[in-house]
């Protein structure tokens, strides 16, 4: 719904102009203090951060192996007759992150300031469920197979973490510590009602994520002018959506329809400059800015994303002098033209002496380097990062083994986080496993762009406010492409969003247009035993299995159909749902178990036989891979397969057909 985020116009496109002014909302800075207020006080997000140090608390594995909170041993960091400490800091500081996906009944307690009783007692689960009063939702939450809980929990002196258990698996806990003379507070179980007021603004604020949050980072007494243009794309021709000659800050850019920045070549690129620099500070294929996974839209988040066809960004953007934003649909792509709308929100309130400019920096590693793991930013300055956006995909289809690679950072010279797995980092949790990481989901600071098994891909994102991770002299960001080692090549792309107050001093440079593009594997594997969406199989004396056998000595999974008689409609069959990343012709091959009670398979379109028939008997039980069954013309997207057992051997027992995989290969 357009009227989301714009208010109707009766005006000519193709025209750059301001739409008038409107008051902000006034925020008062009298009461600033490091806490709730990071929570919704966005117009503060460029502000230099005061902490001393950023640091994280995990359950990865000491040892530089893959054991990160499987074991357990290193889930806590001491043991005491009570329980587990996970957690024993010394203040001022702040806890701004809470993330688990093994939530637990145990009881955790949080102890302030060295006191003997603690200030809170709550369930490991019921942390991230909504139900205690401390642990409010949508500030807590849970999916994608992780829970979080963004609840700031402020400590004068000390916090002491404690869970009375014997085990717990995988945690991350993120803190900034802070200087004695700043003015923190230690959580009360008796909030006062200023707290009160700031918790709701908060609520409200996470409870709008995919909406209208400018009037969130419009600064104290700001009044916006709103840019609005309709374009028309040229290759090779910058547009402009931005043009202005004065200070001030961007509170919003918004570009429609969706669909115009969608396709697999990342030819239109989004840059901005500030203050009449060369080179730009926003430099990213316009739909990964956006969050696009692999092309198209994917992400709705607080402060980017994609929402009822709508493209926006809410990151504030200060800058001294000037600023200047546009798209440029490259030479080289395969499009003519391109149309779309754009908005841009502005507020002529110049860059504080304490605020950094606002920079977001895509990379691609394609392959990434053996034995390093892939950087999303390298860069000396001050400042602090805010944001990240990765899309993975492996080379082969059918495994995603990558993703166990866990994130590190390393802070003016310090590696100070190390993360327990790649889709940990973005607050999700079990990939490949149904109703977690499996699908694509969104939520205001994290979700999962995608994942697809078959295609090798997977991606997520995670906003950082409370929990930036600031730097004073440098920063290193990395992620690791396999599960140790690095020892798996892939393709990862990243975006990263920052505040710096110099221009960070790593590579900028997009790569040509041809080394940016999507690239669509040609063989794709769908395994039938795992998760292969099943459309529909016989209607009556049919069962379906999932099973196992050892052959030479490995370990081999299937989907068993076994059939009696005839189904009501003619031949025993069964049909999947199979999703390919470009149409075109495919040869389709079975992976399966041939055996004295399997029976003859057909491949069907339209109800005729498109393929030859495959005999699937043998006298005793043994594998075949790459059984050819059909050359057909597929689409795009998803493909109903139907296969029918079309008869048997003489010497077969049964109606059988064990499946492990259907393999297309697309042909050139």
């Amino acid at each position: 719904m357009l009227n989301t985020f714009l208010r109707p116009f009766c005006i000519p496109i193709l025209v750059l102009f301001s739409l008038g002014t409107f008051p902000a909302r006034t925020l008062a800075d009298d009461d600033w203090a490091p806490g709730i207020q990071e929570l919704y006080r966005l117009d503060r997000l460029p502000t230099l951060r005061e902490s001393v140090e950023v640091a994280s608390i995990s359950s990865y594995d000491r040892t530089g192996g893959n054991n990160d909170g499987f074991g357990g041993q290193y889930s806590y960091v001491r043991k005491e007759k009570d329980g587990l400490v996970l957690a024993d800091l010394k203040g001022p500081g702040v806890i701004y992150r809470i993330w688990t996906p093994t939530p637990t009944d145990d009881v955790m307690e949080f102890y302030f300031d060295g006191k003997r009783q603690p200030a809170i007692k709550v369930k490991f689960r019921d942390l991230f469920m909504g139900s205690h009063p401390a642990f409010v939702r949508p500030l807590v939450g849970y999916g994608a197979g992780g829970f979080y809980s963004y609840v700031p929990l402020p400590y004068e002196k000390s916090c002491k973490i404690l869970i009375r258990a014997e085990k717990i698996q995988f945690y991350q806990i993120n803190y900034a510590t802070y200087s004695k003379d700043m003015a923190i507070k230690s959580f009360s179980s008796e909030p006062t009602d200023e707290y009160l007021q700031h918790l709701e603004k908060a609520k409200a604020l996470f409870g709008s994520y995919g909406t209208d949050i400018s009037s969130f980072v419009i600064p104290p007494t700001g009044k916006v002018r709103r840019f609005r243009s309709g374009n028309t794309l040229k290759k090779g021709e910058p547009v402009k959506i931005l043009d202005v000659n004065q200070p001030g800050r961007i509170v919003g850019i918004r570009t429609w329809p969706a669909t115009a920045l969608a396709g697999k070549g990342r030819d239109i690129v989004l840059r901005a400059f500030w203050d009449g620099d060369d080179e730009p500070a926003i430099l990213s294929p316009a739909g990964d800015f956006f969050g696009y996974g692999w092309g198209e839209p994917a992400m709705k988040s607080l402060l980017a994303g994609s929402a009822d066809g709508i493209n926006y960004c809410y990151y504030p953007m200060p800058f001294d002098k000037s600023a200047r934003i546009e798209l440029l649909l490259e030479d080289s792509s395969n499009t003519n033209q391109a149309k779309v709308e754009t908005e841009v929100l502005f507020v002529p309130t110049g860059r504080k002496e304490n605020e950094g400019k606002f920079y977001a920096i895509w990379r691609r590693e394609n392959p990434t380097t053996k034995g390093k793991p892939f950087t999303f930013i390298k860069t000396t300055g001050h400042g602090h990062l805010v944001g990240f956006i990765q899309q993975s995909q492996g080379f082969e289809s059918g495994g995603t083994y990558f993703f166990e690679g866990d994130d590190q950072t390393t802070i003016d010279g310090r590696l100070v986080i190390h993360g327990t797995g790649s889709e940990d980092f973005y607050n999700g949790g079990w990939y490949d496993v149904p109703g977690r990481w499996e699908t694509g989901r969104s939520f205001p600071l994290s979700g999962c762009l995608a994942y697809k098994k078959h295609l090798g891909r997977t991606g997520g994102y995670r906003l950082l406010l409370g929990d930036a991770y600031a730097y004073r002299k440098s920063i290193l960001q990395t992620i690791e492409h396999a599960p140790t080692g690095n020892d798996l090549l892939n393709d990862y792309c990243g975006l990263t969003f920052l505040y710096s107050k110099q221009r960070p001093d790593c590579e900028f440079k997009l790569p040509p247009p041809a080394d940016r593009k999507v690239i669509d594997l040609e063989r794709i594997v769908f395994a039938t035993w795992w998760n292969v969406p099943i459309y529909a199989f016989s209607y009556r004396d049919t069962t379906l299995t999932k099973a196992g056998e050892k052959f030479d000595d490995k370990d081999v999974r299937f989907l068993s159909l076994k059939a009696k008689g005839n189904d009501w409609f003619g031949h025993h069959f069964i049909c999947f749902t199979c999703e390919l990343p470009v149409a075109g012709k495919y040869k389709v091959n079975l992976d399966v178990i041939k055996g004295p009670a399997q029976g003859n398979v057909q491949i069907f379109m339209d109800e005729a036989p498109v393929g030859p028939v495959v005999d699937m008997f043998a006298d005793k039980r043994q594998r075949a891979q790459e059984e050819y069954v059909g050359t057909l013309d597929l689409n795009e997207g998803q493909n109903n397969l139907l296969f029918k057992i079309v008869g048997k051997n003489k010497k077969s027992g049964g109606l059988g057909l064990d499946l492990t995989n259907i393999i297309c290969e697309r042909l050139k």
